[in-house]
C-alpha cells in the first residue's frame, strides 16, 4: 500500500502520483537486493499499489493464485541462471499475459528465459553513470536521448547471443554515431515485457520515475493491446534499434523499410516471416533446393511408417496426437528447456500414436534440429508413433525437407493457402509415401479438404485469426466428413472433459499439446485423459532373469547347463584365447542346444505388449533373447573379419553373436541374428537403439574373473532410462545376489547375468559350479 512516509528527494519529480487503477495489484520480486527498496518507492510513489516478495519465498502456484496485475523484478547478486530464484519460472508463465519488468537481474533474467546468454561484459560497474541511447518506444517514450543512468554491474546479455523475440531497446552509444555497446535494455517483440540493465530507481538517472510511469501505463499482456506505446510517433520504425521514417523511399544502412500493415494477423506475420526464411535458407550452399534432391535421391531418408495406419492403432478409444511445443503466440512460453528426442520417448511409451514436432523457430521455439533428433531418438523402437511436422508449409521444398529430416506426415493449412496450391502440395507429399494432416477451422474449409480427398482431416479448434478456442468446433464439422476420412481435434485440449464429446461422435483422434509439456507424469495424465490402463505406464512387470554360461567347451557342459535353467550357452571362436573351441567341439554343442529342452518356467508376466503401442527398444530385443523351450547358442567373437563372423554363424548355426572388441557398432546390422556386444563404461554408443540387441558390460578381455564396479553399472543404467543390460565380470554364485542387491531400484535393468570364471575350477568347467549358479541365479527374485 502507498505509505504517506515516502518521499522522492531527487528535485525533479517531488509529488506522489494518484492511484492507479490498472496497478492494483502489481507483485515486485525481491532478488535480495537493497535496490528493491527504492524500486518499490518508485512503484508507489507513481500510483501502484505493490507487494514484495523474496525470490525463494512464494512458489508459483500461489503467483497464479494471486493473480497480478504486472510484475517487477528487483536487481540482485549473481547469475539469472543460478541466483534468481522463481523469477525465471514466473516469466516463462506469465509471458503474454501481463505486462513485466525487469531491473539489472530483472533484465538479465528475461534475456536468459528467451535463449540469451549472459556474459561478463568486460567491465565493472559500481554507480557509476552513462548516457543512454534508446528506440523511444515503450518505456522510453517521451524521452531525450543520452540521459545519465546508473548501472551497477560486471554481467550483461550479449548482441550474439540476442534471441528472436527480443530487441534491443537501448544501449551504451560509442562513438559520435553512437553505435551500439553494451546493452542497456531489452523489449519482447510480441509480449509486453521489458527489461533495462541500468537502475532507473538511482537517484542519479535522470529519468527513472519517467520510464517507471511509461511502465504503469501498459496494459494486458501484448503489445497488439499497447499500440501506442509500439511506435514513437506516427509513420516511425525501428531499424537495429533506432528510430527511422517509414516513408515509402526511407532506408537505413542500404535496406528499404517495408511498410507494416496495421492489421496483420498473428498467422499472417508468421506466415510472411516464414516465407522470407525459407527463401533465405534456400540460397545456402548444402541447402539449396537441388542439394536437398540430391541427397534424397541417395536414399538416405529414415525409413517411415503410414500415417494412416498408425493413427487406427492406439491402445485407447482415442488416438492422441501428442506435441512438442516450447511456446505459442497465445500462450507464450511454456518450456524453453524441453529436450525434444527425450519427450518424444515419454510420449510413444505413454500410447501416443504420433509424435507432433513444431519446427517453427520464432513464435513456438522448435527447429528442423528438433524433428530429426525425434526421429532417432524412436529409431528401432517396436511398433513406434509417426512424426508429423507441423510447420507453416507453403512449398514443395519445405515438403522434401521433412521427408529427408525423418517425417512420417506434414501439415497442411487450409487457411494459408489458395486451393490449386493445396492441391500440388498435397500431391507432392502423397508422391513422397506422405499422407498429410489437412488442418480446417470451418465449414468452407471443410469443403476444400473433401474436394481434396483428405484421408486425415485435422479441425483446429482455435480461430487462427483471433485466436479464441471453442471446443465445440470439431463436433459441429462432423456431419460434414466423407466416409473413411479420420478426423483429428486440434487446439484447447487440457483435460478428460474436453475429449468426452468427441469419443461418441466419431472423432479418431486429438492433439494435445501445452497440457502434456506441463504435466508433471506425462503417461499419467496420458491415462487419465484417454481413459483405461496401458501396460507401458504401469509398474514394471517381474521379469525372470536370463542366465548365460560362457566359455563353454564340450558338449557335456552344455547340456548340465541347459538342464539346469540355462538361457544362452557361450562358446569362444577366437583363435589363441584359452577357453577357444574347435569347429567339431562348436558343432557338437550346437547341437546340444539344439535338441536339449530347457526345464519349464512360468512365463513372465507382461513379456509382450500389445502391437497397438511402442515399447522400449532393449526391453523388447531382451524379450526375444528368452526362449521357453531351448537355449540359445552365442558364438564369441573379438575384432575378427565380418565375412568370418557371418560364415561362422551359418556354419554353426548361432542364434547370437557376440562382439567383444572394437568391432563397429554397425556391424549388427549387418549380421542376421541378434548381437550381443561388450561396452566399457566410457565407451560411446551403449544405449544406441536399432543396432546391438543388448550391451554387455564386461572388462576388456572377458573372462579374466575380475569383478565390475558396481557403483559404476549403477551409473551407466541409471544414465538411460530405457536401457537393459548384460551383467558380466566376476559373478559367482557366491557374489551375484549380492551384486543385485547393491544395484537396488535398477535391479530390473538386467537382463542377463553371464558368467565364465566363476564356474570353474583349475582353470576348467565345473559341472557342480554351473548347476549352483543356475539355481541361485534363477531363485533370485
Amino acid at each position: 500500500m502507498k505509505s504517506p512516509r515516502l518521499v522522492d528527494h531527487f528535485p525533479n519529480n517531488p509529488e506522489p502520483c494518484a492511484q492507479l487503477s490498472n496497478a492494483s495489484n502489481l507483485i515486485l520480486i525481491d532478488n535480495y537486493d537493497s535496490f528493491t527498496w527504492n524500486v518499490y518507492q518508485y512503484l508507489v510513489l507513481e500510483g501502484a499499489n505493490v507487494t514484495v516478495y523474496r525470490n525463494d519465498e512464494i512458489t508459483l502456484d500461489d503467483l497464479i493464485d494471486i493473480e497480478p496485475s504486472q510484475l517487477v523484478f528487483s536487481p540482485g547478486p549473481g547469475h539469472p541462471d543460478s541466483d534468481a530464484g522463481i523469477s525465471c519460472e514466473v516469466i516463462r508463465h506469465f509471458a503474454g499475459k501481463i505486462p513485466m519488468f525487469g531491473v539489472c537481474m530483472g533484465e538479465q533474467c528475461i534475456f536468459s528465459v528467451f535463449g540469451g546468454k549472459v556474459e561478463v561484459t568486460g567491465e565493472i560497474l559500481h554507480g557509476k553513470t552513462s548516457p543512454l541511447r534508446h528506440d523511444s518506444q515503450g518505456i522510453y517514450e517521451g524521452l531525450a536521448q543520452d540521459i545519465p543512468v546508473t548501472r551497477y554491474h560486471s554481467l550483461a546479455g550479449t548482441h550474439l547471443s540476442l534471441p528472436d523475440s527480443l530487441e534491443v531497446s537501448s544501449w551504451i552509444g560509442h562513438g559520435t554515431e553512437g553505435n551500439k555497446g553494451i546493452i542497456m535494455g531489452v523489449r519482447h517483440k510480441k509480449y509486453v515485457i521489458e527489461g533495462v540493465q541500468f537502475h532507473p530507481e538511482s537517484i542519479l538517472t535522470e529519468e527513472g520515475r519517467h520510464i517507471l510511469k511509461n511502465f504503469l501505463k501498459m496494459r494486458g499482456g501484448t503489445w497488439d493491446e499497447n499500440t501506442s506505446h509500439r511506435s514513437p510517433s506516427k509513420g516511425t520504425v525501428v531499424v537495429n534499434g533506432v528510430a527511422a521514417r517509414n516513408d515509402d523511399q526511407s532506408t537505413s544502412n542500404g535496406h528499404h523499410l517495408t511498410p507494416i500493415r496495421s492489421k496483420q494477423s498473428i498467422l499472417e506475420t508468421i506466415f510472411e516471416h516464414r516465407k522470407r526464411s525459407v527463401e533465405a535458407q534456400k540460397l545456402v550452399a548444402s541447402q539449396r533446393p537441388s542439394d536437398l534432391q540430391a541427397s534424397y535421391d541417395l536414399g538416405i531418408s529414415p525409413p517411415q511408417i503410414s500415417f494412416l495406419d498408425r493413427l487406427r492403432q492406439s491402445p485407447y478409444e482415442l488416438s492422441l496426437m501428442a506435441e512438442i511445443k516450447r511456446a505459442s503466440p497465445s500462450k507464450g512460453i511454456i518450456s524453453l528447456d524441453t529436450c525434444a528426442p527425450r519427450q518424444a520417448r515419454e510420449y510413444a511409451l505413454a500410447g501416443a500414436s504420433v509424435i507432433s514436432v513444431l519446427t517453427e523457430p520464432e513464435w513456438f521455439k522448435g527447429s528442423i534440429e528438433d524433428l530429426q533428433a525425434v526421429r532417432q531418438s524412436l529409431e528401432g523402437m517396436p511398433h513406434r508413433p509417426a512424426v508429423l511436422r507441423k510447420e507453416f508449409i507453403f512449398e514443395e521444398y519445405q515438403i522434401l525437407e521433412s521427408r529427408f529430416a525423418g517425417a512420417d506426415t506434414i501439415l497442411l493449412i487450409v487457411k494459408m493457402l489458395d486451393e490449386s496450391t493445396l492441391w500440388r502440395l498435397y500431391q507432392y507429399s502423397l508422391s513422397l509415401g506422405m499422407e498429410p494432416l489437412v488442418e480446417v477451422n470451418n465449414v468452407d474449409e471443410m469443403d476444400i479438404a473433401n474436394r481434396l480427398g483428405a484421408k486425415v482431416i485435422g479441425v483446429n479448434n482455435r480461430n487462427l485469426t483471433s485466436f479464441e478456442v471453442d471446443l465445440d468446433t470439431t463436433s459441429r464439422l462432423m456431419h460434414k466428413v466423407p466416409n473413411g476420412s479420420i478426423v483429428c481435434a486440434l487446439s484447447g485440449i487440457s483435460g478428460p472433459n474436453d475429449v468426452n464429446a468427441y469419443k461418441n461422435n466419431g472423432v479418431g483422434a486429438v492433439l494435445v499439446g501445452e497440457a502434456l509439456m506441463r504435466a508433471t507424469n506425462t503417461a499419467a495424465f496420458v491415462r487419465d485423459l484417454l481413459g483405461g490402463s496401458l501396460n507401458s505406464v504401469d509398474p514394471e512387470p517381474k521379469v525372470d532373469l536370463m542366465v548365460k554360461i560362457c566359455g563353454t567347451r564340450s558338449p557335456e557342459a552344455a547340456k548340465v547347463a541347459i538342464e539346469a535353467g540355462a538361457d544362452l550357452i557361450g562358446i569362444i571362436l577366437v583363435e589363441g584365447r584359452r577357453r577357444c573351441v574347435s569347429r567339431d567341439t562348436a558343432l557338437a554343442i550346437s547341437q546340444i542346444c539344439k535338441t536339449t529342452c530347457k526345464p519349464r518356467r512360468p512365463k513372465s508376466a507382461g513379456k509382450r505388449r500389445a502391437n497397438k503401442n511402442a515399447s522400449e527398444y532393449f526391453e523388447y530385443t531382451s524379450d526375444n533373447l528368452r526362449q521357453q523351450e531351448r537355449a540359445l547358442l552365442v558364438g564369441v567373437f573379438q575384432n575378427q573379419a565380418l565375412d568370418h563372423i557371418l560364415e561362422q554363424q551359418r556354419v554353426l548355426g548361432l542364434d547370437v553373436v557376440q562382439l567383444h572388441g572394437s568391432e563397429p557398432i554397425e556391424w549388427a546390422c549387418l549380421i542376421p541374428v541378434p548381437v550381443i556386444r561388450r561396452f566399457g563404461f566410457q565407451d560411446p554408443g551403449i544405449g544406441r537403439r536399432g543396432y546391438h540387441a543388448l550391451p554387455l558390460l564386461d572388462s576388456a578381455l572377458g573372462g579374466t574373473g575380475n569383478t565390475l564396479d558396481v557403483s559404476s553399472v549403477r551409473q551407466t543404467v541409471e544414465a538411460d532410462k530405457g536401457l537393459r543390460i548384460v551383467l558380466a565380470g566376476g559373478l559367482t554364485a557366491g557374489n551375484i545376489e549380492n551384486i543385485l542387491d547393491q544395484l537396488q531400484e535398477y535391479r530390473h535393468k538386467i537382463a542377463v547375468v553371464d558368467v565364465s570364471s566363476g564356474v570353474e575350477e583349475e582353470g576348467e568347467q565345473s559341472l557342480e559350479k554351473i548347476r549352483t549358479f543356475i539355481t541361485t541365479a534363477n531363485g533370485i527374485s
